[in-house]
């Protein structure tokens, strides 16, 4: 089963300007969005080789993905507003 990256940009296009600049100007948030992307990376990769890994720690590694998107989102349309 092949998953498709969760870029934040494509997830939310309309914060994408947000995004980049905040990117650009903002090492914590830039440090979490590698972040993000990595344990994304991680996630999708043990999906598609159906590597075999405990429930417990694939619903951690998917719950800290989901709170750094969480964050990202919301500094990002604050970044906006």
């Amino acid at each position: 089963m092949a998953s498709t990256s969760r870029t934040l940009e494509t997830e939310f296009p309309d914060l994408a300007d947000s995004i980049r600049h905040l990117i650009q100007d903002s090492i914590q948030y830039k440090t979490y969005h590698d972040n993000y992307h990595k344990l994304d990376k991680t996630i999708r990769g043990l999906e598609e080789r159906g590597v075999a890994t405990d429930d417990d720690h694939f619903k951690e590694l998917k719950t800290q993905r989901a709170r750094l998107k969480d964050q990202l989102y919301r500094e990002a349309k604050e970044h906006r507003s």
